[in-house]
């Protein structure tokens, strides 16, 4: 007897039939697992791939948008001054807002760096434990 999704009624089986199966059982269910995490990645790894084109377009048109911006701030100060100085103006803070940036990574990398990496806290446990084993 069948039921609707067309597996088998197991009612009337014995308990020698039922144990004898769950190895084959397990084995199916293990592959289906992982045959839906393949599904899951690959879904997710095409979607982030088109996630991070529609980035890469957007910083693409962004780096190309601060010289027209460098070049309105230009032509502004340029109604009130000569062109050469207000792109000299605008230059340096350019320079200025960039080192400011640069001082902000460099401190945080050197936060990074002052982190203990968890695979250097496992080898100083390691050390510890093996210190003291040295001396029982």
């Amino acid at each position: 007897m069948t039921t609707p999704r067309g597996f088998r009624d197991r009612a009337d089986d014995g308990l020698l039939t039922l144990v004898g199966e769950v190895p084959e059982l397990v084995r199916n269910l293990v592959i289906a697992e992982f045959n839906a995490a393949k599904g899951w990645v690959t879904r997710t790894a095409k979607h982030a791939g088109i996630g991070v084109a529609w980035f890469l377009a957007a910083l693409f048109f962004l780096f190309w948008s601060i010289p027209a911006l460098g070049t309105f701030f230009i032509a502004g100060l340029a109604s009130w001054m000569p062109v050469w100085l207000s792109a000299l103006i605008v230059f340096v803070i350019m320079l200025l807002i960039a080192a400011v940036l640069a001082v902000l990574g460099v401190f945080r990398m050197k936060k990074i760096a002052a982190d203990e990496n968890p695979v250097q806290a496992a080898q100083t446990d390691v050390k510890i434990v093996k210190d003291i084993a040295d001396e029982l």
